[in-house]
């Protein structure tokens, strides 16, 4: 399948890195120091989300900041030797202009930026919880992020491993790529269906970019 479009919009964790294990191991803890049952823990989607609703979820209003501050403190502590590069990422980014891509993830800007650092990947544009008002599913992340590149949202091609990623994507008008990395095939609605970005090659021209997913 052969894509063209003006900018490039991924997902971090799940999609560039996987940090899946230090999230579950640092959200455990927080689970526990916060008296969470492990059943009312379990009830809750983790991944794709961001910490503010994951907390709101499970707590009372009152000790939702409280709560979000000490996950971030808890994932950030957590970042070194805990994040990996997914196949096919550096090539793939390394292959664009820094203007034709960006990083919308549900993670705040604090922990993004670490687990980015973490394998080396310095973004020209991040939009991260920090930015927005409404967290994916909402389009508001990748609206934002086409805003800030000055690309029409349906120029766009959103790579994505979570459903309420996928929906944002779609929900904002833009082309979705989905990657079997962290949910079955079954759970993920999009126009392209592949394992991971190593599927994925790029060439940019002046104009626009060429996109070939093999799916």
């Amino acid at each position: 399948m052969k894509i063209q479009a003006e900018a490039l919009l991924f997902d971090n964790d799940g999609t560039l890195i996987s940090s899946l294990e230090s999230v579950y191991r640092c959200w455990t803890r927080w689970a526990r120091e916060y008296g969470i049952t492990a059943e009312e823990f379990a009830r809750v989607e983790l991944h794709g989300r961001p910490a503010a609703e994951i907390a709101a979820d499970l707590l009372p209003p009152e000790k939702v900041p409280a709560a979000v501050a000490r996950i971030e403190e808890l994932e950030v502590s957590d970042v070194a030797g805990g994040v990996e590069l997914l196949p096919g990422t550096r090539e793939l980014l390394e292959s664009l202009p820094a203007d034709r891509w960006a990083v919308v993830t549900s993670a705040t800007r604090v922990l993004a930026e670490a687990r980015l650092a973490e394998v080396g990947i310095r973004p020209g544009l991040l939009i991260a919880a920090d930015d927005i008002t409404r967290g994916k599913p909402d389009p508001e992340p990748y609206l934002l992020a086409a805003e800030k590149l000055g690309v029409d949202p349906a120029r766009c091609v959103v790579f994505e491993d979570a459903p309420a990623g996928l929906q944002a994507g779609r929900a904002a008008g833009m082309t979705t790529v989905a990657l079997a990395t962290t949910h079955d095939a079954a759970e993920l609605s999009a126009d392209a269906l592949v394992k991971d970005l190593s599927a994925v090659s790029a060439q940019a021209t002046d104009e626009f970019v060429e996109i070939d997913v093999a799916c």
